[in-house]
């Protein structure tokens, strides 16, 4: 049990900015099993989202709701995912080779392509969610961002770390782990889907696992692997992908 909360705990302490004791244990094994918990991070990064959009929304407009709360999902996580996403979009932009993906992706500083892709996708975010009814907003945050982060870890199971130095510009990546931590991370990527109505979850899932492998062939293709940004890419594209499939299954049951 000791054990399980220190993987936990590492989950929490590589995924978002919660502050977590100053003893937890770490090694590779520990943050390759945290895997697991990625999910599950979803839980605690999209009921957060949830809670101050539902608590603002007594007393604010539902955009500023909205906009709050995408900053506070932010601020938690440190903006870790958006970062890979803007990473992600200069490195595949403007590079042509491997090497020069991969030393793009690396400088933490942003280009042109970041730039546009990281306001056209928070834009696309923030007018999905505001089409969204809003007593079904604080669900869709919660289911979103919960299985949006199942996608990196089967691209984790499937695929192989790109960079041969097994170095990242800020943080350790988790790896491929014991077969029994995928089937955590399913549970807990699908644990939240109830609170969505079934004839969605049924027609959004397909369409989020193609997405994940016609990413995941891309970068195999492109640098013949993953890298931490672009798991946080494929989280970003996968939770804007939720949001506008639960817009269009809105428009159709009216």
């Amino acid at each position: 049990m000791k054990k399980q909360l220190h993987i936990f705990l590492n989950a929490i302490m590589f995924y978002t900015r919660i502050p977590v004791p100053v003893n937890v244990q770490y090694s590779d094994e520990i943050l390759n099993r945290s895997t697991r918990y990625f999910p599950f991070v979803g839980w605690v990064v999209g009921g957060i989202g949830a809670c101050v959009y539902w608590a603002l929304s007594f007393v604010m407009p539902d955009a500023l709701s909205i906009l709050l709360s995408m900053l506070a999902t932010i601020f938690v996580t440190g903006a870790f995912h958006e970062d890979g996403f803007a990473d992600f979009c200069d490195g595949m932009g403007g590079g042509y080779t491997r090497e020069k993906i991969l030393t793009i992706m690396k400088d933490s500083r942003i280009g042109t392509y970041g730039s546009i892709g990281l306001l056209g996708m928070l834009a696309t975010k923030f007018t999905a969610l505001f089409s969204i009814h809003d007593f079904s907003i604080p669900f869709v945050l919660l289911a979103g961002h919960s299985l949006s982060r199942l996608m990196p870890v089967i691209v984790i199971y499937t695929s192989k770390y790109s960079r041969e130095d097994a170095t990242s510009k800020t943080k350790p990546i988790g790896k491929k782990g014991k077969d029994y931590d995928f089937v955590m991370a399913l549970l807990f990527g699908l644990g939240l889907q109830w609170l969505m109505p079934l004839s969605f979850v049924a027609c959004i899932l397909p369409f989020m696992l193609l997405t994940t492998f016609i990413f995941r062939r891309y970068i195999t293709k492109k640098i013949g692997g993953y890298t931490g940004d672009c798991l946080g890419a494929l989280q970003q594209i996968t939770e804007v992908e939720f949001y506008l499939g639960f817009v269009v299954f809105q428009t159709l049951i009216k």
